[in-house]
């Protein structure tokens, strides 16, 4: 199965933007349908955008939408969330998630084999 690690989290203020890297391991990348997900403290996790296996599709939760992209490049492994106009509502741990089945992940999170270890993204007002 692959394993997934997260980057680029970080401290920032309402408005700026970041973007958070996801490092997949394993030869077969290209055939995963990739996604992230957010969880804010006392709040359950919740779908944040997804890719399908070859890019071409894209999904994003209404919150987001507008402000936040996500993308993948196979050929380096990782997947990617740019984030801006970044709100302290955007503030959560956010996971990078994997699936081997879908051909893009749901925003319930059905048919995820792996997930990463969260990276924190706090946006101050």
């Amino acid at each position: 199965q692959v394993q997934l690690v997260e980057s680029g989290g970080g401290l920032l203020q309402a408005g700026d933007s970041l973007r958070l890297s996801c490092a997949a391991s394993g030869r077969t990348f290209s055939s995963y349908a990739m996604g992230w997900f957010r969880q804010s403290p006392g709040k359950g996790r919740e779908f944040v955008a997804a890719i399908s296996r070859t890019g071409f599709s894209t999904a994003y939760a209404e919150s987001v939408k507008g402000r936040f992209t996500i993308s993948k490049d196979n050929a380096k492994n990782t997947v990617y969330l740019q984030m801006s106009s970044l709100k302290p509502e955007d503030t959560a741990v956010y996971y990078c998630a994997a699936s081997s089945t879908a051909y893009i992940i749901q925003p319930l999170g059905t048919q995820i084999g792996a997930w990463g270890q969260g990276a924190q993204v706090t946006v101050s007002s």
